[in-house]
């Protein structure tokens, strides 16, 4: 029997008992009823079944896309021939145990490993005090030259803000002295409220070894 012919059938049930038929139903059979009534949406049929709240449907308008301000499209327009590309690749910075102690200093995060380099030449399988994980991700936006006020990355946009990190890794260790850099590929962009969104992989790399020392997803937003 065609599902059709069942439901004219028990009309009189369904009327009585309008919760019943969901629980009936199996989640696949479930399924394919939504979307029998998807199709029949204009049908007598389908509007009996929204009445009896057997299926509602979202009267929900689609959000109309952002209207974005002139400077912020054009530089939409500008990045999306990007997308995929190495944008940006940093001057190399020297790690010293200067700036890893006066990390440590601030963050009280003193293990040995990153300030006692006598005890880490001895003990540490790297034979010399490491980076903090934490200390190269907080160096990004010297990196990637992104904080330069004389030379804006984006010099149209009137704010940039740190969104977030999607994902982190640290790969290798950055061992004192070493020099690093930050490699930046544009992975994303979209239109937001007032803006547009910038995801990017951005991958610190160390002079002389093949891993990298950091690898990020970071989200930037752009403010018009």
């Amino acid at each position: 029997m065609k599902v059709v012919d069942f439901l004219k059938q028990k009309k009189e049930i369904l009327a009585q008992n309008p919760f019943e038929l969901k629980d009936w139903l199996s989640p696949t059979i479930r399924d394919y009823w939504i979307e029998f009534l998807n199709k029949a949406h204009n049908n007598h049929l389908a509007n009996w079944a929204r009445d009896h709240q057997l299926l509602s449907y979202d009267q929900t308008p689609a959000p109309k896309p952002e209207e974005l301000h002139p400077k912020a499209a054009k530089l939409l327009e500008q990045l999306s021939e990007q997308l995929g590309e190495e944008i940006h690749v940093g001057p190399w910075f020297e790690i010293t145990q200067e700036r890893i102690d006066a990390f440590a200093e601030v963050t009280q995060d003193h293990q040995w490993i990153h300030t006692d380099p006598e005890r880490a030449a001895q003990e540490s399988p790297f034979k010399s005090t490491i980076a903090h994980g934490f200390l190269t991700l907080s160096l990004l936006p010297a990196l990637t030259e992104s904080v330069d006020a004389d030379k804006p990355q984006y010099p149209t946009a009137k704010m940039t803000v740190n969104y977030g990190i999607n994902q982190v890794r640290f790969p290798y260790p950055i061992k004192v002295n070493s020099n690093i850099r930050a490699r930046t590929r544009l992975t994303k962009v979209s239109p937001i409220k007032r803006g547009l969104e910038l995801v990017k992989e951005i991958s610190v790399e160390i002079e002389g070894c093949r891993r990298p020392g950091c690898v990020i997803e970071s989200v930037v937003r752009l403010y018009f």
